[in-house]
């Protein structure tokens, strides 16, 4: 089966996985127009949502019976499009904790001014130019209470953190067993939070939730921090709080178009902690994802298609 890996950034498909039996070819630059790339393939394998498939790619692979995707959900697949092509798409599973560890280098690097300390370091500029905020005793407000930010309470907790969670069906029955409060409003959550942290789902119902009135409800000395899916929050609203320093900073993960254009005002801001999309890619992740894909190939060569979505 012809297998195109598409996005492999770093170069680590062919490595992390036994692609015997399979003709596969790996393109690590991100591709404004992947169909050359594709014309031939019966099969593709994608990252995450680094490149796309809407309806009008579809139409355009001809010759494209699967497609593999990272992880159990991808919404950048149009797979009501897929299914009316004939494509089969197939998922793998994915770790829960990259994600949240990388929340937490987000979380101290802006407490305690990483990157800037760093710059200065390096550049021989002044020893100890910041003054760090103290995790102990400030309000963690989370913005969503699943495996991952269950998981980012519980580290919140160690720290000696005030938790408090929201979502829009979320119980205190719920939050209670883990010693976090329920807020009663998404407002009202903001309001109360030091360092506020997304982890909802992209839906209808959460794009633009964290819209300029929401983030208005942030203290001047509050820190937003977004490893979830940049459409959650207005970023236009977001730029512009930025920007006027209306809160103390914010650290993205995530982002409306990937990669980020080197015009983009974000990449100016030295309020703005930002990493490019890395909250999933780790060594334990990548290897998830390359071996299940291949384990994807083999079931759907065989008739037997598993990991569907």
């Amino acid at each position: 089966m012809r297998c195109v890996v598409l996005d492999d950034y770093q170069g680590v498909a062919l490595a992390n996985a036994d692609w015997s039996g399979l003709d596969v070819t790996v393109v690590r630059e991100h591709l404004a127009d992947p169909v050359p790339a594709l014309a031939d393939a019966e099969c593709v394998v994608v990252m995450r949502e680094r490149t796309p498939f809407p309806a009008s790619l579809f139409a355009r692979l001809p010759h494209l019976k699967l497609l593999v995707t990272s992880g159990m959900r991808n919404a950048s697949i149009d797979l009501p499009a897929a299914r009316d092509h004939g494509v089969t798409v197939c998922g793998t599973g994915s770790e829960k904790t990259p994600p949240t560890e990388l929340t937490w280098a987000l979380v101290l690097g802006l407490a305690r001014h990483v990157a800037v300390e760093n710059a200065a370091f390096h550049a021989g500029g002044p020893w100890q130019s910041t003054v760090g905020v103290d995790l102990a005793g400030a309000t963690l407000g989370l913005l969503g209470f699943g495996k991952l930010g269950t998981a980012v309470a519980r580290i919140g907790t160690a720290f000696g953190m005030d938790v408090v969670a929201w979502s829009p069906n979320l119980t205190q029955d719920r939050v209670e067993p883990e010693g976090v409060r329920l807020a009663s409003s998404l407002h009202d959550l903001l309001g109360q939070s030091d360092f506020a942290s997304i982890h909802l789902v992209l839906s209808d119902r959460t794009r633009g939730l964290v819209d300029a009135a929401a983030l208005a409800c942030l203290k001047p000395s509050s820190f937003l921090v977004n490893t979830s899916r940049s459409g959650i929050v207005d970023s236009a609203a977001l730029l512009k709080a930025l920007r006027e320093r209306r809160i103390a900073g914010a650290g993205l993960d995530v982002f409306d178009v990937e990669p980020l254009p080197l015009t983009d005002e974000l990449r100016t801001l030295p309020n703005v902690l930002a990493t490019p999309h890395v909250g999933y890619v780790t060594q334990a992740n990548y290897r998830t994802y390359f071996r299940e894909a291949v384990e994807d190939i083999h079931a759907f060569v065989a008739g037997e298609p598993i990991r569907q979505l």
